[in-house]
């Protein structure tokens, strides 16, 4: 009932697929967080619910049947939803064998767990007077903080103002910058929310392809709009194959514009394979758009008037004009708070 996934990447070829990328030295602080922020990643995926996982990891060089030129060390690493811990440890060489250091580290994991579960009962540490546990680590002070940091990829807040950490998110998700929201946003989930016939939540991202990345006051400040409103997830995915990650399954509530660079090759640095790659992507996580149709150059353009490539025009639905058309965007409210200035 606690333990969701045990892996043990052992051979190099093993860690760089975990990892996506092979580390330096598979010993080492850097592997080991890496490790540790993998496991918690996989975790949110495999939880029943929104029950608080850990993801922790432990990579070692200890005695084997034969010398080691090395350092004999370990670094263990508990990676949650509010922080991490590190464990770094150096073993006194040729004090023990290999079962003597399995047991000093295997002390360290279960550690390092009870400390990450909030538990006070500590696990005794069987070290010598020259062995030490060096320990570093961060806590944030609520999972907006931790996203800014990137210690979590997403939060829902909900109206009441729970917050939910690396949560799994179903149904229809309406994204934007929401600088400010404004009655548009509420109509359009409205009538998304009919349409699919499901409940319409909102995705703020604190990053952007071509604005810079909110900082965590201006986050806030938009976070605060839908207090005792609706729910919002924030996300630090600027890009829709990247959203699909976090939101497997869902339907993506667009504009007309955006699905335009959805599919426009000049918006993925003009490679048409890097676009039909991105679709791809997000057709493997099962989610789909729905487009509502806007102004522009003084005509109403819709979902007829895109070019969706081949083999991906079922991905896409439009809504009719006559189920939503609202031309007031939030640059142009900006553009009047402004004049009134």
């Amino acid at each position: 009932r606690t333990i969701l996934e045990v892996l043990i990447p052992y051979s190099y070829e093993s860690l760089a697929d975990l990892l996506g990328d092979g580390p330096t030295m598979a010993v080492s602080a850097r592997a080991g967080a890496e490790m540790a922020r993998r496991a918690y990643e996989r975790a949110t995926r495999l939880r029943v619910g929104s029950v608080p996982v850990v993801g922790l990891s432990c990579t070692a060089a200890i005695a084997t049947d034969r010398p080691r030129k090395g350092a004999h060390s370990c670094h263990v690493e508990a990676w949650t939803s509010h922080g991490s811990q590190r464990y770094s440890l150096k073993l006194e060489k040729g004090l023990r064998d290999r079962r003597g250091e399995e047991s000093v580290v295997s002390a360290l994991v279960l550690h390092a767990l009870v400390g990450a579960s909030g538990a006070e009962t500590p696990i005794a540490l069987p070290l010598t007077g020259g062995e030490h546990v060096v320990r570093t680590g961060v806590r944030y002070r609520d999972p907006i903080g931790a996203l800014i940091a990137k210690q979590i990829d997403s939060a829902v807040i909900e109206p009441s103002g729970e917050v939910v950490a690396s949560p799994r998110v179903e149904g229809a998700v309406l994204s934007g910058s929401f600088n400010p929201i404004h009655e548009g946003h509420m109509r359009l989930s409205e009538v998304a929310s009919r349409l699919l016939d499901t409940p319409v939540m909102f995705e703020l991202s604190a990053s952007n392809v071509d604005k810079p990345t909110l900082s965590e006051d201006t986050l806030r400040a938009r976070v605060a709009q839908f207090n005792g409103k609706r729910s919002l997830v924030i996300t630090r995915a600027p890009v829709f194959h990247k959203k699909a990650v976090l939101m497997r399954g869902c339907t993506f509530v667009i504009g007309w514009d955006t699905a335009v660079r959805l599919v426009d090759p000049r918006y993925y640095d003009g490679s048409v394979s890097a676009m039909i790659a991105a679709l791809q992507e997000i057709r493997s996580h099962s989610c789909r758009f729905l487009v509502a149709g806007r102004e522009s150059g003084g005509l109403f353009r819709s979902m007829d008037s895109i070019s969706v490539p081949a083999g991906f025009t079922d991905m896409f639905t439009g809504i009719p004009e006559s189920a939503f058309r609202q031309d007031l965007s939030s640059s142009d409210l900006r553009s009047r708070e402004s004049g009134r200035v």
